[in-house]
């Protein structure tokens, strides 16, 4: 590859805007710069240099805690406090680490290199986990019936996250309503769940914080108790059939006594009928009876009234002759009596007349 004479003034002034801004041999990073930690637990931080260096410093809260020569031995403020090299032989990299941390280890953590490297500052975030409960424990609950649980969170820093499970599917959040307050360098949090109860099922709560790498839950059974069978629906079709059928039968009960005592008063009216006509008749018979009174039988002309026996029957002074009367009973007419008249000629001979009232 060969070079122009005219390209190196560009060449020069871009060596010199590098090294000036320190980005061919002044830079080095740090990581993490956001980590979040569990109370009483272990974090570490590497910080990376590019380029020669001497000098390399660790602030925690404000405060200078340690100190790490590139050629010498670390110098710690606190056993809380160490550093090393990644690797041996490279002292690019550099780890330090903060033991046992804990609430007041929260905030900026600062790390200088000196020289044109300058510094560079991450932030700690310290957390605690609390307990998580569910009130109540089990629940034995009848079908479909609105079942509710109400899960406790207790001094968590910061709040947490809670959420629920059933059989270990995740539950609609729409479901359930978490609420916090504090309680002093603390937080407690209430959950509760709602929703209607089909089958068995094992509920539980969860809670995390961004430190916890496992979500510490609680969980209980749910006993669900089928319903008895519902014989509502076919009590009121059978009720509503059998109203139905009573009320048809009450109405055919009704024509048909409608009609029975139609056909009485007609039979009634048409005896009466037949009574007022054969009273008729009866009547007339007894009125032709009653005319005949003056009959006078063959050979007998007259009878003097002083010959008639209170019997009806006349004495003359010869053969004794016995005569009924032709004046029938009316009572005997009403029967439908037949009525003989017996009568003696003068030969002896009896002689019968006879009259039939129909």
């Amino acid at each position: 590859m060969t070079f122009s004479w005219e390209s190196q003034p560009m060449l020069l002034h871009i060596c010199l805007f590098l090294c000036t801004t320190g980005v061919v041999s002044r830079q080095f990073q740090l990581q993490p710069l956001n980590p979040a930690v569990l109370q009483g637990s272990d974090v570490q931080f590497r910080a990376t240099v590019e380029g020669d260096w001497q000098i390399m410093t660790w602030d925690v809260g404000g405060l200078l805690v340690l100190t790490v020569p590139v050629d010498s031995n670390v110098t710690s403020s606190s056993r809380q406090f160490s550093a090393g090299f990644c690797s041996v032989g490279n002292s690019s990299c550099v780890e330090f680490t903060i033991h046992n941390v804990s609430r007041r280890d929260a905030g900026p953590v600062i790390c200088a290199v000196q020289g044109d490297y300058g510094d560079k500052t991450a932030q700690l975030n310290v957390q605690e986990s609390g307990t998580v409960n569910i009130l109540g424990g089990n629940v034995t609950v009848d079908q479909d019936q609105q079942v509710e649980f109400q899960c406790v969170t207790t001094a968590w820093f910061p709040i947490p996250t809670v959420s629920w499970t059933q059989d270990s599917h995740a539950i609609n959040s729409t479901l359930y309503n978490t609420s916090s307050m504090a309680d002093g360098d603390y937080f407690n949090s209430t959950s509760v769940l709602k929703f209607q109860a089909v089958k068995n099922t094992t509920v539980e709560c969860w809670a995390t914080v961004a430190a916890l790498t496992n979500p510490q839950s609680s969980s209980v059974s749910l006993v669900v108790v089928p319903k008895p069978t519902d014989w509502t629906v076919l009590i009121a079709v059978v009720v509503s059939f059998g109203g139905a059928a009573l009320l048809v039968l009450l109405i055919l009960g009704i024509i048909f006594c409608y009609k029975c005592r139609k056909e009485k008063q007609s039979n009634y009216q048409d005896e009466i009928s037949r009574r007022v006509r054969t009273q008729s008749q009866i009547s007339t018979v007894s009125a032709a009876g009653q005319a005949n009174a003056g009959f006078e039988p063959d050979g007998q002309t007259s009878v003097a009234p002083s010959e008639l026996t209170d019997s009806g029957f006349y004495q003359a002074n010869g053969p004794i002759a016995h005569e009924m009367p032709d004046i029938i009973n009316s009572d005997q007419t009403g029967n439908g009596y037949n009525s003989a008249q017996h009568t003696l000629d003068g030969t002896g001979f009896r002689k019968h007349r006879h009259v039939t009232i129909v």
